[in-house]
């Protein structure tokens, strides 16, 4: 059975970047021991984009779902602001895409002789 992909695409004002990555940053460790995930990687756009993309790769779509219907929900969980107030979404717009890895390489070992 083949790995699936989920690409979250958030588009990030220029203003609300450090606060995204900040946020990310926070919830490290959140996802990794979730049964079935085998990848993530928080992408900053480098030029001519205001999206991030979230990758991350699961054993499953199942598993996938699983995360999504039950420890995801307290990971994207805001924290309370001061006063007791939830701070505003980072991002102002989101999409989720999903892919199937058919084909994955790595780097070849090096003969070092």
């Amino acid at each position: 059975m083949a790995s699936v992909v989920k690409i979250n695409v958030l588009t990030v004002p220029a203003e609300q970047r450090e606060v995204l990555e900040q946020r990310f940053a926070a919830r490290a460790g959140s996802v990794e021991s979730s049964d079935g995930f085998e990848w993530f990687e928080l992408l900053r756009p480098l030029e001519g984009t205001d999206q991030y993309l979230v990758y991350t790769r699961w054993r499953s779509e199942a598993d996938f779902e699983a995360w999504m219907a039950g420890s995801m929900r307290g990971a994207h969980k805001p924290a309370e602001g001061e006063g007791g107030e939830k701070p505003k979404p980072a991002a102002t717009g989101s999409t989720l895409w999903s892919f199937e890895v058919v084909q994955s390489t790595g780097p070849k070992a090096s003969d070092a002789s």
